[in-house]
């Protein structure tokens, strides 16, 4: 016995002898430390922290295996020998063909610890210069958009869209009309620098109601004692026009800086491979600004920034009853062609945004910080109709003014492995409905108050390990001001359940002020976990709770745009979804891959659903209702990145998405069918740093629908006859491809010239698309050939 114990202590002081402990600092190529490398020594694993140090203990002695990796790098694997405790220094080199424009997820800067996010570049961005922030989020695996015509263009996150889907420019959440599915966000792309995409709602300090996800768009970051000029100009066959934008960045790191932005689009109607899409032109002009002061300890920022747009909205879509509709949908050509145009008559948008901020933020210490800032948003929306009397086609038929105050107060600290975040938000905002339109809005003037608090923790149990949680409370009020035909209060059945919202009387009309309180939770847990070989697993589960918005609650009349009446309901609801969302990255030498499934279950579910038509003075038009159910979707984004060669890789993305409505155990109307993207691209250095590409773009039939169909009489041969107008059945899937290339002049150490050239629907392929709201009227774009100029200098 004696003898087994004096072998156990020699064993024990023997294998603690033989393990070591190892140090060092992970750099850049300027020497400077990266956070979160990835060091794997044997079978222990760590991350650096912010001053690129590591440490691993218990390593055993003799020959082993290094490994040091970081996303944008090339890695370190070498064997080193082992007798006593080291301090390994590594200096890591930039790997170009990791630098993509899309990039999986961002450690050091991210909105959540536990949240696949997904961000754009201005690389990316600046692609899509002369298009639409919807159309460049489409880069993004998960993100598909919904249209109204070519030029009216809003992002969808799986399968979730408008205010599900809150757009945070600049540290401000954009509120701009965009609840009903024709009102695209008012945004300039050229003013981006980066865009990231959240999917879900863990990042709780931009609201309460992101069911879908947030889009967070950051304006590029003014470099120090740099003066910067951009101008980008490009040029597209489809449309015969073209944009201009053009950008100034001074910069410093104390003191003064500034930067300013204009740009200007002016293009013509758009054209299918068939014919012309009339009245598809659209103009903007643009402007935003801003300045900021900084020290040390703190800094002062301030900024302003102006769009301007002008939308045509085809003329095949303005129907003037049902007639028209059962016509346009059968027989699969436009009623309207006319010749390719420049001008811009009604049906048509105009649309006006104003934004201006000031932030202040102050470091108290080197580990906590604190952030206060005020923004006012001014939204004016016209939308002009085609009149009986075309004199009155300059009088818009409804005008919205939106003004909207917000206060934020921002705490953030690290304690130890804590970092705490911590805030609250006040907001007031009016809608005004301009009652001399001569038409009855079909959004009343109203007023609504916000308030919320929130606060985030997430704690690092090393460098490769975290778990994030958070909660927030949001309430708010909104009462509105509005006339109801005391028919259509009765028909809805208001009289029992909101007699006391009627304060007046006026012919055949009830005034009432409506007014809702809500009260929300919003919360949620997350957990990181990097292992070895570049392997990370995300999970979050998310509770979020959204109130229904003007459009869903008040609608009541024709949407000239849509060419259908839209009926809201007081009845409804706040939506609650409980999200689970998690995200395998696996990055190999040459490959990498993202799976990210999801399930979405949510009560009260607000959507759009046409119930049947109604007659009016200028005929049958249409009847859609916002109602109410219990919703299930589930899916999966997968993308992947493969570097074949030094010049050649290849990339993979696909989206699955399932709508069920398990009220009435069917699907879900207008969820995104299943799309495959493919793209391979040539890239070389030495050609003017060359890139090309072509990409193809698999668009499946939607399968999984709702059968909506109604029933009505059309007049033929003078005589009224019963028919099936087909309102339901998707279109065709479809297969399109698209190429890019470009070189980079360089005119000297400052100064290049990018010329791109791009083709769109190569094979000018005849398509139409399930989420374009026109569908029913006209084929989508045909192909279009854009030059793209961009100056550095």
């Amino acid at each position: 016995m004696r003898f087994l114990s004096i072998l156990f202590f020699f064993l024990v002081g023997f294998f603690g002898y033989a393990q070591v402990t190892i140090t060092g600092v992970i750099s850049d190529e300027n020497g400077l430390p990266l956070r979160d490398a990835h060091v794997h020594i044997a079978n222990k694993t760590t991350s650096t922290d912010v001053n690129g140090s590591y440490v691993l203990s218990g390593i055993p002695k003799g020959k082993q295996k290094l490994y040091i990796s970081f996303i944008g790098y090339h890695a370190i694997e070498e064997t080193i020998e082992i007798s006593t405790d080291l301090t390994i220094n590594r200096q890591l080199k930039l790997d170009i063909t990791k630098l993509d424009d899309i990039t999986i997820r961002q450690l050091s800067n991210s909105k959540s610890e536990s949240s696949n996010e997904q961000v754009l570049k201005s690389a990316t961005i600046e692609k899509f210069s002369n298009q639409t922030l919807g159309e460049a989020l489409k880069e993004v695996s998960g993100v598909s958009i919904l249209k109204t015509g070519s030029t009216i263009v809003k992002p969808v996150i799986n399968g979730l869209h408008s205010n599900r889907v809150p757009i945070i420019n600049n540290n401000v959440r954009l509120e701009d009309q965009q609840w009903g599915t024709e009102h695209a966000p008012n945004f300039d792309i050229n003013s981006a620098g980066k865009i990231t995409v959240i999917k879900g709602a863990s990042a709780l300090q931009y609201g309460g109601d992101a069911i879908g996800g947030i889009v967070v768009i950051e304006p590029e970051v003014i470099k120090k004692d740099t003066l910067v000029v951009k101008t980008i100009l490009n040029l597209a066959s489809n449309g015969m026009g073209g944009s201009l934008s053009s950008s100034l960045q001074k910069g410093n790191r104390y003191g003064w800086s500034w930067n300013a932005l204009g740009t200007f689009k002016y293009l013509g109607d758009r054209e299918t491979p068939d014919y012309v899409l009339s009245n598809s032109g659209n103009r903007e002009q643009n402007f935003s600004g801003g300045i900021r002061y900084a020290q040390e300890k703190y800094n002062f920022n301030a900024m302003y920034s102006f769009y301007n747009a002008q939308i045509g909205i085809i003329k095949a879509s303005h129907i003037g009853n049902v007639n028209d509709l059962y016509n346009s949908i059968n027989n699969q050509q436009p009623s309207v062609i006319e010749p390719f145009t420049y001008s811009i008559d009604a049906p048509k948008q105009e649309v006006q945004h104003h934004l201006a901020k000031v932030n202040y933020q102050r470091w108290l210490n080197e580990n906590a910080s604190i952030d206060f800032q005020y923004a006012f948003q001014f939204n004016n929306r016209l939308e002009f109709d085609v009149r009986r009397s075309s004199a009155n086609n300059d009088k818009a038929a409804l005008d919205l003014q939106l003004a909207t105050h917000t206060f934020l107060a921002d705490y953030k600290t690290n304690i130890g492995n804590w970092r705490l975040k911590s805030g609250l938000n006040l907001g007031y905002q009016n809608n005004f409905a301009n009652p001399k339109t001569g038409v009855r809005p079909l959004i009343p003037s109203y007023e609504k108050l916000d308030a919320g608090l929130y606060g985030i923790a997430v704690y690092k149990f090393d460098n490769a390990t975290s778990l994030e949680s958070g909660i927030r409370y949001d309430f708010s009020t909104i009462e509105a001001t509005k006339y109801y035909l005391k028919s259509r209060w009765t028909e809805r059945g208001y009289d029992a359940e909101f007699s006391h919202f009627i304060v007046g009387e006026e012919g055949n009309q009830w005034l009432t002020k409506p007014t809702f309180d809500y009260h929300n939770i919003t919360a949620n847990i997350g957990f990181r976990k990097q292992f070895h070989h570049e392997m990370e697993w995300l999970v979050n589960v998310s509770l979020a709770s959204r109130n229904p918005n003007p459009s869903e609650l008040f609608s009541d009349g024709l949407h000239h745009s849509t060419g259908q009446v839209e009926l809201g309901d007081l009845r409804l609801k706040k939506e609650q979804a409980y999200k689970f969302n998690t995200t395998f990255n696996k990055d190999w030498k040459s490959f990498r891959v993202q799976i990210n499934p999801f399930i979405n279950r949510i009560s009260n579910f607000i959507y759009l659903q046409p119930t049947g038509f109604e007659t009016t003075i200028r005929g049958a038009f249409p009847v859609w209702e916002f109602k109410q159910t219990e919703a299930l979707l589930t899916g999966f984004d997968v993308n992947t990145k493969w570097n074949i060669s030094n010049h050649f890789s290849h990339e993979l993305g696909m989206a699955y998405v399932n709508g069920q409505n398990l009220s009435t155990n069917e699907y879900l109307i207008d969820m995104p069918p299943f799309v495959i993207n493919n793209k391979i691209q040539y890239k070389k250095e030495s050609w003017f740093d060359f890139v090309s590409e072509l990409k193809s773009e698999v668009v499946f039939r939607q399968n999984q629908f709702p059968n909506y169909n109604f029933e009505t009489n059309i007049v033929t041969n003078n005589t009224l006859t019963p028919v099936v107008v087909d309102i339901s059945s998707p279109p065709k899937g479809y297969h399109l491809l698209h190429f890019y290339s470009e070189m980079t002049f360089k005119i000297n150490k400052k100064n290049s010239l990018t010329t791109s050239f791009s083709v769109q629907n190569i094979m000018n392929t005849t398509y139409r698309d399930y989420l374009n709201r026109q569908r029913f009227y006209v084929d989508e774009m045909g192909r279009n050939v854009q030059v793209q100029l961009k100056f550095n200098y």
